[in-house]
């Protein structure tokens, strides 16, 4: 049987939850276009003494394929992940296959995370062809052969849910997550394509009215509270 300061607690419990989640639905609708976005979401657990708690969940589905015209743009098909550098050298995972030539001729990131161990761009390059194993060609010219100037290594987790946010659209892991294994024979990249997000406009906005139900429903259990306070006060006096 739960007094007064145990209904005020749990709906102050619960009240908090729904933020939690709310702010991981806001986050997704906020990223619909980012380019491989994974969906994350705040799911909730009932404890066994009544109170509400929480878990982030990762849905690491692949979304839709996208065609570009940048010949630096790639897109990974089914699992993995690219390692990617930051200018400070630490290293973290994406699938945003958004990339370009850097200031210096390397292939980056939007923000400038360098490629694997690095693939210099030639100066003089005609044309860059980039192969569904990773492997990078330069063309000098129209008749040109091609030549290897590196390859973008793929790298899988065996549990890629558990991977945490890292910096923008990147991923770190952990030991739930399990550390990088290096894919090798693997056709798995699309050149002139991006992934596109799989974030669910429909059921985030569906998810976004939820909360809003039981985020009333908790303010108003907690406004009868206060007024129950406030009788049993006046009743004293």
């Amino acid at each position: 049987m739960y007094n007064m300061q145990a209904v005020v607690r749990k709906s102050i419990n619960n009240a908090t939850m729904q933020f939690e989640r709310l702010g991981y639905v806001a986050n997704n609708l906020a990223n619909y276009n980012t380019v491989a976005y994974k969906t994350s979401s705040f799911e909730q657990l009932m404890r066994e003494d009544g109170y509400i708690d929480g878990a982030i969940r990762r849905n690491t589905l692949q979304g839709s394929i996208r065609v570009s015209n940048n010949p630096y743009d790639i897109a990974i098909s089914g699992e993995g992940y690219i390692p990617v550098v930051s200018p400070d050298g630490e290293t973290q995972y994406t699938r945003d296959g958004s990339l370009k030539c850097g200031k210096n001729g390397y292939l980056v990131t939007v923000d400038d995370w360098m490629i694997g161990d690095g693939i210099k761009i030639p100066p003089n390059s005609y044309k860059i062809e980039i192969r569904p194993n990773g492997d990078v060609m330069n063309y000098d010219n129209a008749g040109s052969l091609p030549e290897k100037i590196g390859t973008i290594p793929i790298v899988q987790f065996d549990n890629p849910e558990a991977l945490e946010q890292g910096h923008y659209n990147k991923m770190v892991y952990n030991d739930e997550s399990g550390s990088p294994r290096l894919v090798k024979s693997e056709d798995s990249i699309r050149q002139y394509a991006t992934e596109v997000s799989n974030v669910n406009v429909y059921d985030e906005v569906n998810n976004l009215m939820r909360l809003n139900t039981s985020m009333i429903a908790s303010m108003n259990l907690m406004k009868v509270a206060d007024d129950m306070y406030n009788k049993a006060i006046n009743i004293r006096e």
